[in-house]
């Protein structure tokens, strides 16, 4: 039987191969007007750990950040399917074909089909339509193989089993390179193109190994304030936690022996760690370690920090093009969970952010990535006012600085400049943007999809294509459950950008007090 399942596991590799092969002639880029005829299958599934998941509030509505993917229809000849768990709310469809430049709605809308599960359990949306084959096939009847490729929110043997079953190649990375995006697979990528980050351990799946493996990085490093341990996998940085090292003083290096160190740590494991998601507790963080690994790093200290970011993507051709750079929001405990960006990142370190993303992109592509990528970094300034990069890890996958990027391409119909890191209209005028993920507040609670545009439109802070500034908006799915909404600011300068996220939040919490 074990032979049999590893020869149905290499058949079904190389015949995914094979339809990767077709994306060479099928895809082209989002920014290039496309003529030929293409059909675009959106699987926006986060097919990442549920248990990581659960912790987000209004998860189940994140399959709606893809929708900008409707950007693909401003190309006359192409259509789209996108499917969802539950089924979308129809004035959020219309507001985002409403923002469609040069396109009339309905002529999009003609190119657009939706499906969905009807299925809102906490599972992977690519599974629960691989366990409707009706679904499958109703999806398969709208397809023409030669003219489709299907594009998801990360790759996993469920997406690859999708695709097959469909007959269509997967725009994303092959499952069997997903180790690249892990946090051990990350370092192991750093060290090899000689990015600076932080040092660490490697991945360990015992919670004793992980105590030694701290404990010797200590040892390397005794100046030490914080150690972070991190799961091998994690989203939105929910699966960090950390160790203060000050409160086991008694057993640092040079006071106590190794062994004693071990212990001490287990012990703080236990009782003193400090979670980025307020309510995990040690027995579940440790039952992951068992399940993902974990690694123990360095904690990066600094009197001004700040968490940049560059956006790349690999194309089918295995050529890197950078596509952005974000000085991205932190919160939570301890400032590590994703809560918004800002573009560009500062013109202070976003050059090096590119030569720098550039470099792993390099060696993800010699390794078989495709699609995007994006790499975390923790930014500290010194004392003559520059700034110390450290890469902290990679994300194989559409990120939260995906979907701002491309609303403003979709709204201004502009360009990345590689010579000074900055987006440029048409018409020479660069642009600038805050965005957020999570703008949520108890009053919010209640408002329907139909309210919101009510506000924003009784307010004149909808996008305003003349000028050129304003807000477009997404997770509005979220917003009447968990008061939660996204939003993405964009200006004529930094401060404008900053400015209309503000008169958003005003505006609504004027209507909603």
């Amino acid at each position: 039987m074990i032979s049999e399942s590893a020869n149905c596991v290499v058949r079904d590799n190389s015949t995914f191969n094979q339809l990767q092969a077709r994306l060479t002639t099928c895809w082209q880029p989002i920014d290039c007007f496309d003529r030929a005829p293409r059909q675009i299958l959106v699987v926006p599934s986060l097919s990442l750990d549920q248990e990581e998941l659960r912790k987000i509030e209004g998860v189940h509505h994140y399959e709606e950040r893809l929708l900008f993917a409707l950007l693909h229809l401003r190309n006359p000849n192409t259509s789209l399917i996108y499917v969802t768990s539950q089924p979308l709310h129809p004035s959020v469809v219309d507001y985002y074909l409403e923002l469609l430049p040069g396109i009339p709605s309905s002529h999009a809308q003609n190119r657009l089909r939706l499906f969905s599960t009807y299925d809102g359990s906490q599972q992977p949306l690519t599974q629960k339509i691989l366990h409707r084959p009706r679904l499958v096939e109703r999806i398969r009847q709208c397809l023409a193989p030669s003219e489709a490729y299907m594009v998801c929110f990360n790759s996993t043997a469920w997406e690859q089993q999708l695709a097959l079953s469909l007959n269509i190649p997967l725009m994303a990375l092959s499952p069997m390179l997903l180790n690249l995006g892990t946090k051990a697979g990350s370092r192991e990528i750093f060290a090899s193109c000689h990015v600076p980050h932080p040092m660490g351990s490697c991945l360990t799946h015992c919670v004793e190994d992980l105590a030694t493996a701290t404990a010797q990085l200590w040892e390397q490093l005794p100046e030490l304030k914080r150690i972070v341990i991190k799961l091998n996998e994690g989203f939105s940085g929910e699966g960090n936690a950390l160790l203060l090292l000050d409160e086991l003083e008694a057993v640092a290096p040079g006071k106590a022996t190794h062994d004693e160190r071990v212990v001490r740590i287990l012990e703080a494991f236990r009782h003193n760690m400090r979670f980025q998601y307020v309510h995990e507790t040690w027995g579940h963080f440790s039952r992951k370690i068992g399940e993902l690994g974990a690694i123990a790093e360095a904690f990066i200290e600094g009197d001004i920090k700040r968490s940049p970011s560059v956006q790349g993507h690999i194309t089918p051709f295995g050529e890197v093009e950078i596509l952005s750079t974000h000085d991205q929001i932190l919160g939570g405990p301890d400032g590590q969970v994703f809560l918004g960006c800002r573009f560009p990142a500062d013109k202070a370190y976003r050059m090096e952010l590119q030569k720098m993303g550039r470099c792993v992109g390099e060696a993800l592509a010699q390794r078989g990535a495709l699609e995007r990528y994006s790499v975390d970094f923790i930014a500290v300034q010194q004392a003559d006012q520059t700034w110390d990069l450290n890469a902290i890890e990679i994300n194989l996958r559409k990120g939260g600085t995906t979907h701002p990027f491309m609303a403003l391409q979709l709204l201004t119909n502009g360009s990345y400049n590689l010579e000074d890191g900055q987006f440029y209209t048409p018409q020479g005028q660069p642009k600038y943007y805050r965005a957020s993920d999570n703008l949520q507040k108890e009053q919010y609670k209640g408002l329907l999809p139909n309210d919101l545009m009510d506000i924003i439109m009784i307010e004149q802070l909808h996008f305003n294509s003349i000028a050129g500034t304003g807000a477009a908006f997404h997770l509005m799915g979220c917003l009447s459950e968990y008061g939660k909404l996204g939003l993405t600011c964009i200006g004529n300068s930094p401060d404008e950008a900053e400015q209309i996220y503000g008169q958003v939040v005003t505006a609504l919490d004027k209507e909603t007090s």
